[in-house]
């Protein structure tokens, strides 16, 4: 090996010193040819290539976070829209907000698994494209099926974007402040969830539901361009194989388990509110409008969970913090929904659910990979989108249940569910492994 790097300081010392023609020769002399021992040049220091703060590839990452999960918002508000077109239960349209979730949870584990093996650039800039695609055009069909095909699809863009997304913005590996990159990783999401809502309503309001296709234009553009920002130095391909997914797997009978579990709650919690929020207000007679702003406060005050989260996350004991956050959403979400739809006390019951339900996130992310550090795009995959499909099954039941006793009182029943997650918290496991 030392005489191959002495060869390549030599030949690259005399091609600077010769015409630029004997390059391409230069490949097949060796280095006692292209200079003796006593005529070797020192080579000048190379410049090491600039790196970009992981504070910045965080902020990045965010933008794209944001763009996928603002098509990822377009379906809740135009649940109501879409029942009347198709004629659907409220059991049905919750099967097709089950279908999105799914469709964006269910594979994260293993795009995490093949982000970390073949390089997680690609995979952070195909996940937006998907939802751009496929999420714009849920307004263009007039069948079921056609429209369960698109939001499968366009739901695989967030499995395909999310784990080694979080993965290449928390850096977990360049140590303190990982909460913090998470957080910002998580308020571009947030943002883009809050202003999906008001995007879908306002475009369907001017081109109608069938123009909707409109929307993937900019969203593939945007995400074209931060391709070549994002850094390709943390790509694993190439180097060490991450663990198999059976062996992951098997890490959910500990701490991981208890993680995934609290997750799995708080999104059930959310998607009973996005699914069930706005046939709420349909059926109590509010105009579409007050649905869609209704989500806007929920999602749109995620941005503020979550950095509040991320900041306490790298502060505070995890496990407390998580146990605190779960006990406080509940009765933020069971108001949410009991409330009159539109009234300013039910508005304000949004947002504050939106807020405790999203600050749990970076504490369960970052955690997640902390105790997977050879696989965080892995940790990441289970606790949010293994994670989020399981707790979409649940409102397959809250949908039933909304067909049979209404849709207000089947959210109001489901919410006592984020109580699981302070049970959870409180486990000792947790306790043994906190700022491990």
């Amino acid at each position: 090996m030392g005489r191959v790097e002495g060869f390549r300081q030599g030949l690259a010392a005399a091609v600077d010193s010769v015409s630029f023609l004997l390059r391409p020769w230069t490949f097949f002399l060796s280095d006692s040819t292209v200079l003796g021992p006593s005529d070797r040049i020192e080579s000048p220091p190379e410049r090491p290539k600039p790196v970009r703060s992981a504070v910045f590839v965080a902020g990045m990452v965010a933008v794209a976070h944001g763009v996928n999960d603002a098509y990822a918002a377009f379906l809740p508000p135009l649940l109501p829209r879409i029942m009347d077109k198709l004629g659907l239960s409220i059991a049905l349209a919750a099967t097709l907000a089950m279908t999105l979730s799914l469709g964006a949870s269910l594979l994260q584990p293993l795009m995490g698994y093949l982000s970390d093996r073949w390089g997680r650039r690609i995979f952070v800039v195909l996940g937006p494209v998907l939802s751009a695609v496929f999420l714009s055009l849920i307004g263009a069909t007039s069948s079921f099926w056609i429209l369960v095909f698109f939001l499968l699809v366009g739901g695989l863009g967030s499995a395909v974007f999310h784990p080694p997304g979080a993965s290449m913005a928390a850096q977990v590996s360049e140590g303190k402040g990982s909460g913090f990159r998470m957080s910002i990783f998580s308020l571009g999401g947030s943002l883009g969830w809050a202003l999906g809502p008001l995007i879908a309503v306002g475009l369907v309001g001017w081109v109608g539901l069938e123009g909707l296709w409109v929307a993937m234009i900019p969203g593939i553009l945007l995400a074209l361009l931060l391709f070549p920002v994002f850094p390709s130095h943390g790509d694993h391909a190439g180097t060490r194989l991450p663990p198999s997914p059976a062996k992951v797997l098997r890490e959910l009978r500990g701490p991981l388990g208890l993680l995934f579990g609290i997750s799995v709650v708080g999104a059930f919690a959310q998607r009973v509110f996005l699914t069930m929020g706005p046939i709420i207000a349909d059926e109590a007679g509010q105009p579409e409008t007050v649905g869609a702003w209704a989500l806007s406060l929920y999602l749109g005050t995620q941005a503020f969970g979550t950095l509040a989260g991320g900041y306490l996350a790298d502060r505070v004991d995890r496990r407390k913090l998580l146990a605190w956050l779960t006990f406080l959403a509940f009765p933020a979400h069971y108001f949410s929904v009991s409330l009159s739809p539109g009234t300013f006390q039910a508005f304000l019951m949004a947002a504050v659910a939106g807020f405790f339900g999203m600050a749990m996130m970076p504490s369960i992310v970052v955690k997640a990979q902390e105790l997977l550090p050879e696989s965080a795009a892995i940790g990441s995959g289970i606790v949010m989108g293994l994670a989020w499909g399981v707790g979409s099954l649940g409102v397959l039941v809250t949908g039933a249940l909304g067909d049979w006793i209404g849709p207000k009182e089947a959210a109001m029943v489901s919410m006592p569910a984020l109580l699981i997650g302070t049970i959870l918290a409180l486990q000792r496991p947790l306790k043994d492994v906190d700022r491990g």
